[in-house]
């Protein structure tokens, strides 16, 4: 992992080959409660503010533009080309697929996970956003499996990253019994509380991605007021707040 502050902060992994960025809630121009960089424009922030800060993050991994979609905790798969509306958010998807270069993968969260995918041996990338439904569909091992049967990805090349999220600290589930299925309960760490980030490994794993492939960043975004909280706003701001973005990109083609 690494932490860069130039031009807004942002951390990155040494295991993904392509352009890419997990971005704090600091460096944008929203204020009050979505200070200040929201990246969601589904939360009340004033839309000239969120593209003001759409635009500092396009141009930090300097892509042609950015994509993005109307996430629903759902498990549906956007595969995105040359030919997908730059201010358009499809409904309805919660995984972005590309080989189309230069354009970002834009996951926004706010206590969820973002996991971002790349293989080094073909030219594609894909962005999941995971919260615990997303976690209860294993919308990560069905984004590997369009992977590998749509873009002829072996899932053992794959790179893997899980973005800043609600960690094994903080994950408290009061009604898990009837939200969670049984081996998810394994990782319980102690009286409902869970470690989602294992079990995200557990289904990057089980997918085929080999473990020293996958990267947990390994901050808790309730604990850490370096980023949007859901969690955290829930009980300060009556759950009002922004929402972090994590993007993955293939290399824009120089000179285009």
């Amino acid at each position: 992992m690494r932490y860069t502050l130039d031009p807004i902060p942002h951390y990155t992994s040494e295991l993904l080959p392509v352009p890419h960025a997990l971005f704090t809630r600091v460096g944008g121009v929203s204020s009050g409660l979505f200070a200040s960089l929201n990246l969601s424009h589904h939360v009340g922030d004033a839309a000239e503010h969120v593209e003001a800060n759409r635009e500092l993050v396009r141009t930090t991994l300097t892509l042609d533009r950015l994509c993005a979609v109307h996430q629903v905790h759902g498990d549906q798969i956007a595969v995105i080309d040359e030919k997908y509306p730059e201010n358009e958010e499809a409904d309805g998807y919660d995984a972005l697929i590309t080989t189309a270069p230069g354009i970002g993968l834009l996951i926004q969260q706010a206590d969820c996970q973002a996991v971002l995918l790349s293989c080094p041996k073909q030219q594609v990338v894909a962005a999941v956003h995971c919260g615990w439904r997303g976690s209860v569909l294993n919308i990560i091992s069905k984004t590997v499996q369009r992977l590998s049967k749509q873009f002829a990805v072996h899932p053992k090349n794959l790179r893997a990253v899980i973005s800043p999220s609600l960690g094994p600290c903080c994950a408290e589930f009061i009604h898990y019994r009837r939200e969670l299925p049984a081996w998810m309960q394994a990782y319980q760490v102690r009286p409902h509380y869970f470690n989602f980030w294992a079990i995200s490994c557990r289904q990057l794993e089980e997918s085929g991605i080999l473990p020293h492939h996958i990267d947990v960043i390994g901050l808790c975004t309730r604990c850490n007021h370096q980023f949007f909280s859901y969690r955290r706003a829930s009980v300060l701001q009556n759950g009002m707040t922004g929402r972090n973005g994590s993007i993955i990109a293939l290399p824009p083609i120089q000179g285009r």
